[in-house]
């Protein structure tokens, strides 16, 4: 998970969502060719001359992300490892996952040392590992930045995130399409955010809070929970006790979600539309069965995208799709709504609680 730039809602980013390929991208920044990394302008130049998949040059890549404690984050890891298997072009050398910003540190030493051809780096803290990217990125080495951004723009090749704010305002939009297809004209909306000291955080629960706006609504009841299925149904149970009535929910995280779903089926309360976050596959089967009304995407595909924009980069190559004859500076996935409607579209993609 990771904080991100806040943007309108109609500032929409490209949707990434189809199993194993890159597509949209937004806008590229420019820079001076004289303050370039040798990372940042060894790509200049490429053309996306071939199919994206065509073999090209064998290429070895240094992938490290945090240690695999929630569901998200393992399907990020397992993701990463499915898409390098498919390149008989690609070697891919995975660092243990760790929460440790100087393990981590030291991993990505590590790679710099072995001179691989390029890094996918979901860091643990995106500040603390700024420094290190930028030494690879100036020891040639580009370096693909996913979900938790640097603070210094020279310290990746290329910037892939998910939509926090964005998450917000399709869980609002979708709210406020509810109380107009229902009819609601006092309608009570909860929020079950998560973290609140994140940034990620605040920006889901700003993101929500706007969107609900623009339909005259706003959150009358809300808790913090921290991500974990035991946080989720505690914070469940206190939100429940603090409201006898509830018409829309939005909770942040499908794996906290699980424990959300248990307090709510303790305290028999099922009258409201219950709107999830993430995109897990539990939550999806629960849409499929009538038990929840939707979840909004934030995708679990990230370091797999970084890994074939990493083989892309490191062998010379654009993404084949676009006009633009390099990969883009930075790209923001698409944080979607997943209703009965489209979730047989989103469950391949999905992860497990």
């Amino acid at each position: 998970m990771s904080s991100s730039i806040p943007r309108t809602a109609k500032r929409v980013a490209i949707a990434i969502v189809a199993a194993g390929t890159v597509l949209g991208a937004s806008g590229c920044t420019g820079n001076d060719p004289e303050n370039q990394s040798p990372a940042a302008s060894k790509s200049a130049g490429n053309k996306a001359v071939s199919n994206n998949d065509a073999s090209g040059k064998k290429v070895v890549i240094g992938f490290s992300g945090p240690a695999a404690d929630h569901g998200w984050l393992g399907a990020i890891n397992s993701a990463a490892k499915s898409a390098a298997k498919k390149y008989p072009d690609v070697e891919l050398k995975v660092a243990e996952g760790t929460n440790d910003a100087s393990l981590q540190i030291s991993q990505i030493e590590t790679f710099i040392n072995d001179k691989v051809d390029a890094i996918v780096l979901l860091p643990t803290d995106g500040a603390a590992l700024t420094e290190v990217a930028t030494k690879a990125m100036n020891a040639g080495i580009p370096v693909i930045n996913v979900d938790r951004e640097f603070s210094s723009p020279f310290a990746a090749r290329t910037t892939i995130l998910g939509d926090n704010y964005g998450m917000g305002v399709s869980a609002g939009t979708y709210a406020c399409q509810l109380v107009k297809q229902k009819k609601l004209s006092n309608p009570v909306i909860a929020e079950i955010a998560g973290i609140d000291s994140l940034p990620l955080t605040q920006d889901r629960s700003k993101g929500f809070k706007e969107a609900l706006k623009k339909c005259g609504q706003s959150v009358d009841n809300r808790v913090a929970a921290d991500f974990t299925v035991e946080s989720g149904e505690k914070q469940g149970s206190n939100l429940l006790q603090a409201a006898p009535k509830i018409d829309i929910l939005w909770n942040h995280d499908d794996d906290q979600g699980v424990g959300v779903m248990a307090a709510l089926d303790q305290a028999n309360r099922h009258e409201m539309a219950f709107i999830g976050g993430a995109g897990s596959a539990n939550a999806m089967r629960l849409i499929k069965e009538g038990k929840m009304e939707a979840t909004v995407l934030y995708p679990s595909t990230q370091a797999a995208d970084g890994i074939k924009l990493a083989r892309l980069v490191a062998q010379g190559k654009g993404i084949s799709d676009l006009v633009q004859v390099e990969v883009p500076r930075r790209i923001v996935l698409n944080a979607p709504v997943v209703t009965k409607q489209n979730v047989d579209q989103y469950l391949p993609l999905a992860f497990e609680s």
